[in-house]
């Protein structure tokens, strides 16, 4: 028998590819800062002065969410636990949906730039600044799970145990370039909250969880508002949905793939990869390394799906910066300025993403750790823009005491989560034995059968009793952390605003989702009716660059901005 050859290491064309594409991304940012004669206005920096059409946005949408959390993560998701997970699918669909038609139509009428402007048009400038406090926090700032360190730090964890490639020279790198086996078990239906994925936590957790990024998220809000129509801006998300479905697909059988090689010789258990996350570049590797470049190719797209990640990241973090918290206090800044301004955001944010991605090497399994954090913070914001969207009578108060306690009991599970994780019987992970492995191949005979350890993060208690809050509190799924923090946010909401004048407010109804909105649905399907108006006498429409000559009265605009005109 021949003895197995190691996993080898990146070859010169693999490092050719890698750098390539490295450089293309670099040459295609300069390109585009200064074909034109640049971006003129902050606008034009953060919305691409709202003249896109549907398919590049679909494509940016669907770049956005191909990160190296999704290329790493879900393919390990799916050998540890099962392709359970393609029932996303689903979830998917259900998302789209929400977005396009409850939160899109109120963002895109006010015309807006960050969603927290929103906020402060919906109830005032102290949940205006609560909401963009969170959103930061949320995004990169220090709860322990940072979803852009995250994602900067997944390809670079490929890169180190596969390739050999420093660790931290990788995290450096991307950041300064980013400036169905076990589908139907007995637990599929299962309704218990407390079972990590059932048919239940996916469709009900996972539409909340995904709902947060899609619907009310910057990084995405900003991408479906630079069309220039509503109805442009929807098919981007409907289109975008196919490319999700696509990735779902794509990661699901990458999945299987990892489990039909490896399923009686565990890389993980057998210490060939030091963490779950580096199966997927492995496997590359073991199947590739005959094939110069390919290997290469790989990592260079799970960098690029990480620099479209992190951009948006960053350019949605320089745009709420500016518009919350630079435009309010600085009124006379001219655009020109304030697009200098947003340039030097995204600067500042990206240096502090690298060093946030050394905080998301301490949490353990890339998707789970991303998901929780958009769970924890994106939960109480969905229940925020929800408040104000569905709930006429919310008012300021019950709005800050809903996020405030949603964002409280979100966190508390959160945490508690992190520190005593689920018992093995709530997570049921897969069965993965070593016995399959080659005894010639390390000098060990690996004859063991083993279950994955379910956390690998850093924060784990150890050697502690377990109690009944550790065992059903803090082992609620973690899809349902986001579920959690927006029925609280929402409940608490409008259970504060009744007793404190919620009736009684004056509320514009641009600011909430009307049943017009859903109607205007269907006005391509309604066909223009051509009414005759029979006048006794003909007027001409002389004199309309002079108003004192003009057979309309023109009058200033209202506070809806509309013009009024009077028929003389």
């Amino acid at each position: 028998m021949d003895t197995p050859r190691a996993i080898g290491t990146f070859g010169v064309w693999d490092y050719v590819v890698f750098a390539a594409m490295l450089l293309i991304s670099a040459v295609i940012g300069i390109y585009y800062a200064f074909a034109g004669g640049g971006q003129q206005t902050s606008k034009d920096f953060l919305m691409g002065g709202r003249r896109m059409t549907a398919v590049p946005v679909a494509l940016s949408l669907t770049a956005s969410f191909m990160s190296a959390v999704t290329v790493l993560g879900t393919p390990s998701e799916v050998y540890r636990f099962g392709a359970i997970f393609s029932i996303f699918a689903i979830t998917y669909f259900l998302v789209v949906v929400i977005s396009a038609e409850v939160f899109l139509p109120v963002f895109y009428r006010l015309g807006i730039t960050s969603t927290y402007e929103y906020l402060e048009l919906r109830f005032n400038k102290y949940v205006r600044l609560c909401g963009t406090i969170l959103f930061i926090v949320q995004t990169l700032s220090a709860l322990g799970i940072l979803y852009t360190g995250i994602v900067i730090y997944a390809p670079a964890l490929a890169l180190n145990q596969v390739t050999g490639f420093d660790l931290w020279g990788a995290v450096v790198a991307t950041g300064v370039v980013c400036t169905f086996y076990c589908t139907l078990c007995n637990f599929f239906f299962n309704p218990n909250p407390l079972q990590r994925h059932t048919f239940w936590t996916i469709i009900i957790g996972g539409t909340f969880t995904w709902t947060s990024i899609y619907g009310v998220n910057q990084s995405q809000v900003q991408r479906y508002i630079s069309c220039k129509s509503r109805f442009q801006a929807k098919m981007s998300l409907y289109v975008n949905l196919v490319g999700l479905w696509a990735i779902l697909t794509c990661s699901v059988f990458c999945g299987l793939a990892l489990y039909s090689r490896y399923h009686n010789c565990d890389p993980w258990t057998a210490k060939k990869v030091s963490a779950p996350d580096q199966l997927m570049p492995y496997l590359v590797l073991d199947i590739l390394q005959d094939y110069p470049g390919l290997p290469g190719l790989f990592v260079a797209c799970a960098y690029s799906g990480t620099l479209s990640t992190v951009s948006s990241s960053i350019n949605a973090l320089a745009a709420v910066a500016v518009e919350d918290l630079v435009k309010p206090h600085f009124r006379s800044l001219s655009e020109r300025s304030l697009s200098w301004i947003s340039q030097g955001m995204s600067v500042l944010f990206g240096a502090l993403c690298i060093g946030m991605a050394a905080l998301a090497s301490l949490m353990g399994a890339l998707l789970q750790a991303a998901l929780s954090i958009f769970g924890m913070v994106g939960g109480p914001l969905l229940g925020l823009f929800a408040l104000g969207i569905l709930v006429p009578f919310a008012n300021s108060t019950g709005a800050i005491a809903g996020l405030l306690a949603g964002f409280a009991v979100s966190l508390w599970v959160g945490i508690g989560a992190q520190l005593y994780p689920p018992l093995p019987e709530r997570t049921m992970p897969l069965i993965l034995e070593t016995h399959g492995c080659n005894s010639t191949y390390n000098g060990t005979n690996w004859m063991t059968t083993t279950e994955m350890p379910f956390s690998t993060s850093a924060f784990q208690v150890y050697n502690v009793e377990r109690t009944p809050l550790m065992d059903n509190w803090y082992s609620l799924s973690y899809l349902y952390f986001s579920t959690l923090g927006t029925l609280v946010t929402i409940f608490m909401g409008m259970l504060i605003s009744l007793p404190t004048g919620g009736r009684q407010q004056n509320l514009d109804h641009r600011f909430v989702l009307t049943k017009e909105d859903f109607l205007s649905n269907f006005d391509i399907f309604k066909k223009k009716r051509h009414v005759l108006s029979y006048k006794p006498h003909p007027i001409e429409d002389g004199g309309t660059d002079n108003p004192a000559f003009n057979h309309i009265e023109l009058n200033f605009a209202n506070q809806s901005g509309k013009m009024n005109g009077t028929r003389l």
